[in-house]
């Protein structure tokens, strides 16, 4: 097939295909008597490969990295990516959390789809949960994974003065 049948295959435009050739991340297989690039079954699986790490946030020297190695490599390239996003979804979200303080509006964290302190409170409640169950929940937290604890609490937008006061008496009580 020719670079016009390819990318429309795949969503792709010419231009971005002439520069994963230039690049070396997808070169024809060979061309046409006209000259025109031709593209054999092998190079498609190749920019599938290419579209769904792409799809992944994987820059383009990391693909060229992955798809010509060992599958340890993609591995590694995978988690180091998720690691990235992890950090990256955390950025925003304290945004979110200072934009929210600014506005003084804590309803708004409904809207943004950020799990607050009152939803998963109201969760635990409804699950049957007593003063006595959450304060055992929290302690337990503390002993099996403080930082986890730590980093929960936050993602539930409570602020760190009182985040500080919950992991102290959540801490004496396991004494």
């Amino acid at each position: 097939m020719n670079i016009t049948e390819l990318g429309r295959r795949h969503g792709l435009s010419r231009s971005t295909l002439l520069y994963y050739d230039r690049i070396g991340l997808l070169t024809p297989t060979g061309r046409q008597l006209n000259g025109y690039r031709r593209y054999t079954a092998g190079d498609e699986q190749r920019l599938a490969q290419i579209c769904l790490y792409r799809q992944t946030g994987l820059p383009l020297s990391e693909i060229r990295k992955v798809i010509d190695k060992p599958r340890k490599d993609l591995s590694a390239s995978l988690e180091r990516q998720l690691q990235h996003l992890a950090t990256e979804i955390e950025s925003l979200r304290n945004r979110q959390r200072i934009i929210v303080g600014l506005l003084q509006n804590r309803r708004l964290l409904e809207r943004v789809n950020i799990m607050n302190r009152e939803t998963w409170t109201k969760l635990l409640r409804a699950s049957g949960f007593t003063d006595t169950d959450l304060h055992r929940w929290h302690q337990d937290f503390e002993r099996m994974d403080p930082d986890y604890h730590q980093r929960f609490l936050e993602f539930l937008c409570i602020p760190e003065d009182e985040i500080a006061s919950i992991r102290n008496w959540s801490r004496e009580a396991i004494k």
